[in-house]
């Protein structure tokens, strides 16, 4: 097992609020353990709401909602982050190879053990989270593969990527058996993290609505805050579904 202090994760998402949203739970456990917990963001998320009353002018939301990522970040220890600045809801046309290296890059540096994504549905099917899921799966592959772009520095194997559950993850939580359901792998409890998580998703202040209609204004806010739910897409086979602990049967290599 590997010991707390040396854990990497890196989450890859594709706007911001959706660390907060998927991952913040995990992110902020790991840091608190000592660990080390990055973040690659795709776009600025120029496309999303406004708020109510609107916090700025539509020109100037993706800048403003990147300074709303630094807060959550802050909030969880989150860190390096890093946001590539792609079109929001235009990522599906990023060039392949920039991309790639992009992400080969920032997966090099951190040499996480475990990459968290979105399911290839995008968990709502839109089409930045889809398109993301890909690129990450693709540059995980070829961060473990010295061919690929050795100017940035030694190949990394990634020992687990994990997706967002195939289901909306509140609607799961709230069904009689969750763990019995398909795709969850892993039911972590960040309820010890729970204050840190609300702490981030509020720093996300243009996106409040959409955070208080799936989290703050439910009955069972404290259980949607306290749980983290995950689907393993590769890694070590898993002796009991679900897991309590994303880093479970990993083991360190000490070239990384």
């Amino acid at each position: 097992m590997i010991p707390p202090a040396l854990r990497r994760l890196l989450l890859v998402f594709a706007h911001p609020d959706d660390e907060s949203v998927f991952a913040a739970g995990l992110a902020c456990a790991t840091v608190s353990g000592g660990g080390m917990a990055a973040l690659l963001t795709a776009t600025p998320g120029e496309q999303g709401k406004l708020g109510d009353p609107p916090v700025c002018p539509r020109e100037r939301l993706g800048s403003t909602r990147q300074a709303e990522l630094m807060r959550a970040c802050a909030e969880l220890g989150l860190g390096p982050l890093r946001v590539l600045g792609y079109p929001d809801r235009g990522l599906a046309s990023a060039p392949v190879e920039t991309i790639r290296r992009q992400l080969v890059e920032i997966i090099r540096a951190v040499r996480p053990q475990v990459v968290v994504t979105f399911d290839p549905n995008g968990s709502n099917l839109h089409p930045d989270h889809v398109a993301i899921s890909r690129f990450a799966g693709d540059a995980v592959a070829a961060a473990g593969d010295a061919r690929w772009f050795p100017d940035l520095g030694a190949p990394h194997a990634v020992a687990r990527l994990l997706w967002t559950l195939p289901a909306k993850p509140w609607d799961v939580l709230r069904r009689a058996e969750p763990a019995l359901e398909p795709g969850v792998d892993f039911v972590v409890d960040v309820s010890a993290c729970a204050d840190r998580k609300a702490a981030a998703l509020r720093a996300h202040r243009s996106q409040h609505q959409s955070l208080n209609r799936i989290f703050f204004s439910k009955p069972d806010v404290s259980r949607l805050l306290g749980v983290e739910m995950f689907r393993q897409a590769y890694g070590p086979p898993l002796s009991a579904r679900p897991a309590a602990d994303v880093f479970l049967d990993l083991v360190l290599n000490p070239d990384s």
